[in-house]
């Protein structure tokens, strides 16, 4: 056989061998679970019967479900028969005995001592947590697109001019000089000054800020006003581009593109800005709260939200744009603020027999010295997106996009820790739930048109359109009506355990807050509780942009549509604080001090500070950043982009060139 009639039989014969081995398993026997025994019947299923003495009813609506609070759980006692013993040991901390003489049939008297181990409690440690995230970007871009014949000769807008700039605005808070504290003491300081601060403080005569304090603030705020409801953040901004892809099969391949619409006619399309920075932060700290809590020193607390928005937005546009129609998206300020207290409920028993019943027995765990529950973070966003740039028309289509840069810090924190029936404090109990958000926008743009410009087609221009974005929460677990003066009962077990013997006066154990418990979880702290929950958030973003429309040199183009956007950033900080405060009553032996401010302030400057800028005619607008031989006459054109930039002033992003 030849080669290829060999490689059929063979072929043919791997398909005969195929096949047999397919019909060989029709005689194969039936899989089965269950093995076949002679010895031992069985069965697949289980035959025993099922059968209940309860039966399911129906929906009903109105039964009503009431939750036992926990009960402290018991020890399993155990007996030991021994003579009478009239002296007993005084009480520990751990360990109680309860005597009860009992007689028996056999007419002799003895005692049954039932020795009840409570299991032991673990303490809370200190837990201090110190963040810092920065964002720090310089995206200054140089443009020149067209055959304008013009050099672009421009000078930035200094990095470190606009931190200037910023400093009045970060001033404007009254903590902007709280730095960071390092030990138990400092927080102390910080926190009475942080208060002395506050009070101090005097917007009244001010027309760009509201100011409300008291000893409890409630309700949600918008630029100083009390409302009930507060705006939402997707009704003003969108995290997606709004661009949808649109795809195109070509030879087997897929290509997308990321135009909304394609543009068939000769246009000019100039997008600058659009920014979003966001610092988003949440605490929510849980770690440590008990039904009643007794402070024998002072108490010591703050809540402060202090919020201030800050924008330049002065725009220049030359006369040869006077035909041109503006964009009448405005810029969008909002400063938003809610302080929210919430009280637990008192625990409903289950029945009526456990109302009745209180401890007789108890653990504790103790802390010698502070207790430190802190969280300090820090957000910071700096940017600048200053661009310069010449464009011309020509036939074909025209788009210049830079900017659209994103910045964002974002920090969870959840701390759940320990709860107990009752936390005795010798010291002060000092807690403070702070933040700061500030926003500061420089958008002023200079949009000019060089001598000779002119256009038959549709010119729109917008340069606004910002928005400024502060929003703020704190939550508190704890009324703001639980505090009472120590009795003295706690102050005589505070003592107590000070002097290390751990007894617990009937009055305390019998408070109408611990009926229906069989014990106490206790928990001792021979210092201070310190709690200190503080967010600083700041956005500075410098958004200047120099613009110049000229005529092409070679070969004008009247017709064009020219659309230029300037503006469209979003400084966005978001941040909510969850504190754990007290779950029910809080006794205090020394001072109680509440403090709640609130500071609203929203800052809109006519002024162009930055970069000397002063354009008044249309002429001197194109001087400050163009070659200054564009005016003059005979001039033959040239081309080229000549541009200096300090690589040491920042980070820049690489496009100091011909963008196109």
């Amino acid at each position: 056989m030849d080669k290829i009639t060999e490689e059929i039989a063979h072929f043919i014969g791997m398909f005969h061998t195929n096949l047999e081995q397919a019909r060989a398993r029709e005689s194969y026997t039936d899989f089965s679970f269950v093995s076949t025994t002679h010895e031992a019947q069985s069965s697949p299923v289980d035959g025993s019967t099922f059968a209940s003495d309860y039966e399911f009813e129906g929906y009903d609506p109105y039964l009503n479900y009431r939750p036992l609070y926990p009960i402290f759980p018991l020890a399993s006692p155990w007996p030991t028969l021994h003579r009478q013993i009239e002296n007993h040991d005084a009480l520990d901390r751990l360990v109680l005995r309860t005597d009860m003489e009992l007689t028996s049939r056999a007419a002799f008297a003895s005692t049954v001592s039932f020795q009840m181990i409570v299991p032991p409690l673990e303490p809370p440690g200190s837990v201090a947590n110190y963040f810092h995230q920065h964002v720090i970007l310089s995206d200054n871009d140089v443009f020149s697109v067209g055959g304008h014949g013009f050099v672009v000769s421009a000078e930035m807008v200094d990095p470190l001019a606009v931190l200037q700039a910023a400093q009045p605005v970060l001033q404007l808070s009254p903590l902007a000089d709280l730095v960071t504290p390092g030990s138990a003491g400092e927080i102390i300081t910080l926190v009475r000054a942080a208060a002395e601060a506050l009070e101090d403080a005097d917007y009244g005569a001010s027309d760009y800020a509201v100011m409300h304090q008291g000893e409890t603030l409630s309700g949600i705020y918008v630029n100083g006003h009390l409302v009930t409801e507060a705006p939402k953040l997707e009704d003003h901004h969108s995290f997606d581009d709004g661009t949808e892809d649109e795809t195109e099969e070509v030879g087997g391949y897929t290509e997308t593109s990321h135009y909304d619409h394609p543009l068939l006619d000769a246009s000019v399309t100039i997008t600058l800005g659009g920014n979003t920075v966001l610092n988003d932060a949440v605490l929510k700290s849980l770690w440590s709260g008990a039904k009643v809590t007794a402070v024998v020193g002072d108490h010591f607390e703050i809540n402060a939200i202090i919020q201030i928005n800050a924008i330049w937005d002065m725009d220049d546009f030359g006369g040869g744009l006077s035909h041109w129609s503006e964009g009448s998206d405005p810029n969008d300020i909002f400063n938003i603020a809610s302080f929210e207290r919430q009280a637990p409920g008192t625990p409903q028993q289950g029945a009526e027999s456990i109302s009745d019943q209180f401890p007789s027995y108890w653990s504790v765990t103790e802390i010698s010295g502070d207790l430190m529950i802190v969280n300090w973070l820090e957000q910071y966003i700096f940017m600048t997106d200053n661009d310069v740039g010449i464009v011309s028309a020509s036939g074909a289509q025209t788009s210049v996009i830079t900017g659209d840069n994103t910045g964002i810090n974002h920090t969870s924190i959840f701390e759940l820790g320990y709860s107990y029936d009752l936390i005795i404090i010798g010291g002060s109990v000092y807690d403070a739930s702070i933040i700061e958000q500030i926003n500061v926008l420089f958008d002023s743009d200079q949009i000019g048109a060089m001598p000779g410009f002119q256009t038959n087609g549709a010119g729109e221009v917008s340069s606004s359109a910002n928005l400024l974005w502060n929003q703020a929460s704190i939550h508190n677990i704890g009324g703001d009506d639980r505090f009472s003066a120590l009795p003295d009962s706690y102050l005589q077990a505070a003592l107590s355990l000070a002097n290390g013997d751990g007894e617990l006066p009937d009055a305390l154990l019998n408070d109408p807050a611990f009926a229906g418990l069989a014990g106490l979880r206790v928990l001792y702290i021979s210092g201070d509780l310190i709690n200190l929950q503080y967010i600083r958030q700041t956005s500075i973003v410098g958004d200047n942009d120099q613009i110049a429309l000229a005529m092409d040199a070679v070969i004008p183009n009247l017709d064009a549509d020219w659309t230029v956007e300037t503006g469209g950033n979003a400084l966005i900080n978001n941040a909510a604080i969850l504190d754990l405060d007290s779950l029910g009553s809080t006794y205090v032996g020394g001072e109680q001090y509440s403090q709640e401010t609130l500071i609203q302030a929203e800052l809109i400057s006519s002024q162009p500070d930055l970069g000397s800028q002063d354009p008044t005619l249309l002429a001197s607008e194109a001087v400050l950043f163009l070659d200054e031989t564009m005016l003059d006459d005979n001039v033959e054109p040239s081309s080229g982009v000549s541009t200096t930039t300090d690589p040491a002033q920042s980070q820049d992003d690489g496009l100091q060139t011909l963008l196109a």
